[in-house]
């Protein structure tokens, strides 16, 4: 007779058997190690633009090309910091058909299908975004709408992980975002868009 260890086992085993392909553990020799290893003349935002995609991000490189993007999409109603919008405002206006608040309406948070904000730096070796509350407007606008745009200058990306680190504001809340929201849980089914953006989109601006 079986074991109440051994019978909860089996029926983990069945439940797993007929889901799709699980994701993939991480290849140390072919991320990390290489990319620490990669010492040469780099340029940081192509660097980070390839890693970015890799983790299923969205680097883009003008507001011409977010424009096309977002219209693609379908994603139309938004919010974008106010310190940004002086910016970005002649493209959105050129386009038309936007409708763009520089104030987040926490009663309204589901109406926002889009949320542009600052980042704090850029992480080329892992394409990752960092937030923090010093240069966030709004944190929920970060992370409530489905497609998230995170403003960055080629100033602020970083080549790797400890350079970041060294970089990093005295913040108490600090987010590191690699690529869209993931969760694969006990399933390793691997889901996008689950506590946070579906769409992460680094926009360079210099």
């Amino acid at each position: 007779m079986p074991s109440p260890r051994e019978t909860l086992l089996a029926r983990v085993t069945s439940a797993l058997a007929p889901l799709p392909v699980r994701a993939p553990l991480p290849n140390w020799d072919n991320e990390l190690v290489i990319m620490r290893q990669a010492r040469g003349p780099v340029d940081a935002w192509t660097f980070f633009a390839e890693r970015l995609k890799a983790v299923n991000g969205t680097p883009l490189a003008s507001a011409a090309a977010l424009i096309a993007t977002l219209t693609q999409g379908g994603w139309k109603h938004g919010y974008c910091d106010p310190e940004l919008w002086a910016e970005l405002r002649p493209a959105f206006e050129a386009a038309g058909g936007f409708n763009v608040e520089t104030t987040f309406d926490r009663s309204r948070i589901d109406e926002y299908q889009f949320g542009i904000t600052a980042a704090t730096a850029g992480v080329a070796e892992t394409g990752t975004l960092v937030l923090s509350d010093r240069d966030t407007s709004r944190r929920l606008a970060a992370l409530s709408p489905w497609v998230h745009v995170a403003v960055l200058r080629r100033a602020q990306i970083h080549i790797d992980v400890p350079a970041a680190i060294a970089a990093l504001p005295q913040d108490p809340n600090v987010v590191w975002c690699t690529g869209p929201s993931k969760t694969a849980d006990v399933e390793g089914i691997l889901i996008e868009g689950v506590h946070g953006p579906g769409i992460q989109i680094a926009l360079l601006l210099d």
